[in-house]
């Protein structure tokens, strides 16, 4: 049975307000849980390491998976090692994300390493939602590496997200495009008082017309600390764009390092990277409305990291 701090959760780190339909594992203090598999998408537990691999049947279509994780003991540490396999011309979503809830003194953490075959001509939708809180002086932390490679004519669609309370993480990703395949990345990242977030990826457009675009849009509040590198490899005639912005605020530090590489006469690349406060402008016309300042700027906040 989920407790209400369990559901509470999920709901925050996955959009959950019951078990979903479908096919799901749900894995709590480094254990699974609940798990249920579908005629089209197989859930089955690693028998050499902790973790699961998904399978999903060729041109299977509307199906979802929901592999969150959660940990709301003190002094946790889990690491899991999922392998997806998607099939051809499979259409799917994939909702993942941990939370953590910490009271005690011990730090928590979880390290998920996800690694992706994506079948010609599959089309997936991936989120991760990463969220922190508890009155407690441990750490939360969390490490997610994401493997993925796509064959010819992919789609892929990947949503990072920390929503805040993660004292410390470390996100790497590392991405292979055959031809024609396409990716757009999306991460959206608060930090606030003395919590460390690192953002490493790195996209490799191997195959013709491949084509990548990375959006990153993060908000560094307090003493906090961010470092992004991403990096563009274009080895055929393709199309990739970096565009990273952040609101920096209070004594936060923000270092980002947007870096593209050309290894074909046919790669086009750019790349974009802005760094700055918030606009005295929007606070003023808000608080003009009967906002309070505080109100205001929750409101551009909210806003931008949309």
């Amino acid at each position: 049975m989920l407790s209400a701090l369990d559901n509470l959760m999920l709901e925050k780190v996955a959009d959950l307000h019951e078990v979903p339909q479908g096919a799901y594992n749900i894995r709590k203090n480094g254990e699974g849980i609940q798990r249920n598999t579908t005629d089209n998408i197989d859930i089955v537990p690693k028998k050499d390491r902790p973790g699961i691999d998904i399978i999903v049947k060729p041109n299977t279509k509307g199906e979802s998976v929901y592999i969150p994780v959660i940990v709301t003991e003190e002094g946790v540490t889990d690491i899991v090692y999922n392998t997806f396999e998607i099939g051809e011309y499979a259409d799917v979503e994939i909702i993942a994300g941990c939370g953590i809830h910490n009271s005690g003194q011990h730090q928590s953490q979880h390290d998920g390493i996800h690694e992706f075959f994506i079948n010609k001509g599959a089309h997936m939708k991936y989120t991760e939602k990463h969220y922190g809180q508890g009155e407690g002086t441990g750490k939360r932390v969390l490490n997610p590496k994401t493997i993925i490679h796509a064959q010819e004519d992919v789609v892929i669609e990947l949503e990072l997200i920390q929503i805040m309370g993660i004292d410390h993480t470390a996100r790497d990703t590392e991405i292979q495009l055959a031809k024609g395949a396409k990716l757009i990345i999306t991460e959206r990242l608060l930090t606030n008082m003395e919590q460390k977030a690192a953002s490493n990826i790195t996209v490799e457009l191997d195959g013709e017309d491949s084509s990548a675009q990375i959006i990153s849009r993060s908000v560094a509040q307090g003493k906090s600390e961010q470092i992004y590198y991403f990096d563009l490899v274009g080895r055929n005639k393709c199309k990739g764009h970096i565009q990273c912005d952040a609101i920096i605020m209070d004594d936060a530090v923000v270092i980002s390092t947007p870096k593209i590489s050309a290894y074909h006469s046919d790669a086009q690349l750019v790349h974009e990277a802005a760094i700055g406060k918030l606009e005295s402008v929007q606070l003023i016309k808000l608080m003009s409305l009967g906002l309070t300042e505080k109100e205001a700027e929750d409101t551009i906040l909210k806003g931008f990291l949309k």
